[in-house]
């Protein structure tokens, strides 16, 4: 049966629009993947713009500790102009009304500058007549002689005597009985002798607690004390005066450490903190594997201080938990959640590191922009301080009345609002700012911990600033050769410490117990005779 034209013309335009239709179906397909390749190179520079953005905040990081001023304090809390957040006005004006209604400035004078003879007193002294040659004293006008009518001062000067060294060889008296020797009886009687510091040594107590003084006093490496040992006569190697300090730690320093250490664990207010250390010959690790020294101290409790420190070969946690083992009350600490294995203690963190999570993720320049979630943190964080310093300079060792002003500043509401804030911030994700909202919120049931007790600290600044002779000294002499050393070093600086703590000549300590030689089989009543807290040490050992 034949088609009419107006059908096949039907058939035709049929099929074109069949396909059109595909066409146009293809062209919405790649139209899509067109779209979403866009969105996902519009996604891939998003991010890429937040790397950036994170890394160039690292790299002002790096640049700022690295040369930039080390330190975090703040030239204004505020800046005319500037917003401030409306939840930080309320706590302010809360603690500058209890300030104002409160707070005593004690009177005070300038301290008077010390004159020469008051600097001088303890200094032995001598005085130089600077006399006329005999031949001068005929007077040219008559030719009689001159008598002297008196003298003029003219000058004071300070002397420096060089050290120096002296033998003492012992010798033992030995009596002997010639009426018993004439019957053929031997009887003799020998002097008795004081115990030598080391067996078959030349060491006395006040030659290694000088070693050790310029060591862990001073940070004078032994390479270096080599050198100054034989400038003044003595050849003594860094190996010789090692060996003496390892030794002397453990034979008579270990029972007094051990002492302190029982003692630290009756208290119920400690403090800890821990940074690296370098030991070259530890079993079956690299010499450039840290290890770790550790910082154990009484916290704010009104008693007397004590400050330890330990060595372990690395920063586990169960280091912390041996050394505190048997210890119940607070413990303030960074946010190391390595503490968190120690048993029957209630943590407590830091303010101040968690104001510094902040202070670093403020752009460099922009210290002073109140905009900046970072720059409000800070000045909340430093409020909080400065509501602190107001209480302490209130309370003396009244504890429980700077619980009672904690609260009456509004403290626990203080808190509250400011976490509820750092809740509802937006940032990018990985950015310093990113670290320090996080780092703040998991630990916000240990930062309000301190509010439980007037004696809990509000940061753990007193730890750090025991660390830091360590720190110091380790810039000298870099490393420890053996876990026998860093051992050593852990023992000879707690002394140190502790003498300082007690106003205490630092040297002089050293020789006191050397010359003592406390042992391990003394009574907790002898090691408290020679403690540095003691009558006798104060007296021998005051500065």
């Amino acid at each position: 049966m034949s088609q009419s034209a107006r059908d096949i013309q039907f058939r035709e335009l049929k099929d074109t629009v069949q396909q059109l239709n595909t066409t146009i179906r293809s062209l919405n397909t790649l139209i899509e993947n067109q779209n979403a390749m866009l969105a996902a190179a519009k996604e891939r520079e998003e991010k890429q713009a937040e790397n950036n953005k994170i890394l160039q905040e690292e790299i002002a990081y790096l640049k700022s500790k690295l040369f930039g001023a080390s330190s975090e304090k703040r030239k204004n809390d505020q800046i005319p102009g500037q917003m401030i957040l409306p939840i930080f006005n309320e706590a302010e004006a809360l603690v500058d009304q209890a300030a104002k209604e409160d707070v005593v400035v004690k009177s005070h004078t300038r301290k008077k500058r010390l004159r020469n003879e008051e600097k001088f007193k303890d200094l032995p002294t001598e005085d130089v007549i600077h006399d006329v040659p005999e031949e001068e004293r005929i007077c040219p006008a008559c030719g009689s002689e001159m008598v002297p009518v008196g003298k003029d001062y003219i000058r004071t000067e300070v002397q420096y005597v060089p050290a120096k060294l002296k033998v003492i060889r012992h010798y033992q008296m030995v009596y002997e009985c010639r009426n018993c020797r004439k019957n053929g009886i031997s009887n003799h009687v020998k002097a008795g002798l004081p115990k030598p510091l080391i067996d078959h040594s030349f060491a006395s107590p006040s030659l290694v607690a000088w070693v050790m003084y310029q060591k862990y006093a001073n940070a004078v490496p032994l390479y270096r004390q080599e050198k100054d040992w034989h400038q003044i006569g003595l050849d003594l190697d860094r190996t010789t005066m090692a060996r003496w300090m390892i030794s002397c730690s453990q034979n008579y320093f270990r029972p007094i450490y051990d002492f302190f250490h029982r003692k630290l664990l009756e208290r119920h207010f400690l403090m800890a903190d821990e940074t690296r250390i370098q030991v070259l010959k530890e079993p079956d690790r690299r010499p450039q594997t840290y290890s770790f020294m550790w910082l154990y101290r009484t916290g704010e409790d009104g008693g007397p201080p004590i400050v330890l420190y330990g060595y372990t070969e690395t920063r586990a946690g169960q280091n912390a938990k041996e050394f505190l083992e048997g210890y119940k009350g607070y413990l303030e600490t960074d946010g190391y959640q390595g503490y968190n294995k120690v048993n029957a203690v209630v943590r407590c963190a830091c303010w101040a590191h968690t104001r510094r999570y902040f202070y670093d993720a403020i752009p460099k320049g922009q210290e002073d922009d109140l905009t900046l979630p970072a720059v409000q943190a800070v000045v909340y964080i430093d409020r909080l301080f400065n509501a602190e310093k107001k209480i302490n300079a209130k309370i003396g060792n009244d504890f429980e009345k700077r619980k009672e002003l904690r609260i009456r500043y509004k403290e626990p509401e203080m808190l509250g609002d400011f976490f509820a804030w750092l809740k509802k911030l937006t940032f990018v994700p990985n950015s310093r700012l990113a670290k320090a909202v996080n780092y703040t919120l998991k630990r916000e049931e240990l930062l309000q911990n301190y509010l439980k007790d007037g004696r809990c600290s509000f940061s753990n600044n007193l730890s750090e600033n025991m660390i830091r002779p360590f720190t110091v000294g380790r810039k000298n002499w870099l490393f420890s050769d053996t876990p026998g050393g860093a051992e050593a070093s852990a023992i000879v600086y707690t002394m140190a410490v502790m003498a300082q703590g007690y106003h205490l000549n630092v040297n002089r300590y050293f020789a006191y117990l050397l010359a003592k030689q406390p042992s391990a089989d003394w009574t907790d009543e002898q090691l408290d005779a020679v403690a540095p807290w003691s009558d006798e040490a104060r007296e021998v050992c005051s500065l």
